[in-house]
């Protein structure tokens, strides 16, 4: 699974790196304790509407709540609401099935947290590529609607985000049985396309390149400080 996950860099890095066009106005700050409920910066291709209906997508940065609510939950509240998608099923649960077709995003990342257990004891560890390199994981988001709010309320729609995972394998696994899906080059364009659909074909060329990103991972154990969530800074990724 993935429950943190740390952006070192800063925004304008990212929308370089990612070729983003849209930036929103206002975007979360880098983190290293990113936890559910947090907001976090995800990158996506629109559609453009209205005159410009038609034309190439455009990349989008914006900031979305982590933790997907599915756009006919009654109450973001009370209804489901999923900080993680798994990949081998992601097509048929009804809290993602929509947005895996249409609303398929980009989770950029330092690096993330995972907690291994050993004979009762929990040690965390930072697991990253190496030398400060973005990561992106592959993501899912939602537009919640709330029909309460006036049309021009500020919190009239809410964006939601999940990270998806799948099995952790090589030295990953010895760590977590999951981890999340590194989203590698050669697929992040059809990944974000919204034309191209979510085939078993598209999961499975993800699914095989997280894997071979996988396989570059490094990790090590950092302080139990990383558990409380108010803990914030970089010295929460320095080997324990």
């Amino acid at each position: 699974m993935c429950g943190r996950f740390v952006v070192a860099g800063a925004t304008g890095d990212l929308v370089s790196l990612f070729d983003v066009d849209l930036p929103a106005e206002s975007l979360p700050g880098p983190s290293w304790n990113i936890a559910p409920t947090d907001p976090v910066a995800i990158i996506l291709d629109a559609v453009p509407k209205g005159p410009d209906a038609g034309s190439e997508p455009i990349r989008r940065m914006e900031s979305a709540k982590w933790g997907l609510v599915p756009a006919w939950s009654k109450d973001p509240k009370s209804g489901p609401s999923a900080i993680n998608a798994r990949i081998e099923s992601v097509i048929e649960k009804p809290t993602f099935k929509t947005a895996v077709q249409k609303r398929r995003a980009l989770v950029p990342a330092t690096g993330y947290y995972e907690w291994r257990t050993a004979d009762g004891v929990k040690t965390p560890y930072f697991i990253s590529l190496g030398e400060g390199q973005v990561m992106a994981f592959a993501g899912l988001y939602e537009w919640w609607r709330n029909p309460a709010a006036a049309e021009d309320a500020p919190d009239k729609w809410l964006l939601t985000t999940s990270i998806l995972t799948q099995a952790a394998t090589g030295e990953l696994a010895s760590i977590h049985d999951r981890m999340p899906v590194f989203l590698s080059p050669d697929v992040a364009e059809d990944w974000l396309d919204p034309h191209e659909p979510a085939s078993a074909e598209l999961l499975g060329a993800v699914s095989l390149g997280g894997i071979e990103l996988a396989d570059d991972a490094e990790f090590y154990a950092v302080s139990p400080a990383v558990g409380n969530v108010r803990n914030n800074g970089p010295e929460l990724i320095e080997p324990a």
